[in-house]
């Protein structure tokens, strides 16, 4: 069973999330391949890398959601926001 009720909702809350921490760390979210390295990267300790780790773990719900998404037959819209 779903953790997510409205996908609608969710999608929009975590994209609201991805864009402010896209910001801080200077994540261009047109670059597919910056958003990938995001993902796959592992990172140092520090501030900035706190914020790479969050983004990084947004990135991955957001991944998470779109496929539940899918397995229901839902078309997920693209990350809102740039």
């Amino acid at each position: 069973m779903s953790g997510f009720e409205n996908y609608g909702d969710e999608l929009a809350d975590v994209d609201h999330e991805i864009v402010h921490y896209a910001a801080i760390c200077h994540v261009d979210l047109a670059d597919h391949a910056a958003i990938h390295a995001c993902i796959d990267a592992a990172h140092e300790t520090g501030d900035d890398d706190t914020a790479r780790e969050t983004l990084r773990g947004l990135l991955l719900l957001r991944i998470k959601i779109e496929t539940e998404m899918i397995e229901q037959g839902i078309t997920p819209g693209e990350l809102k926001g740039w």
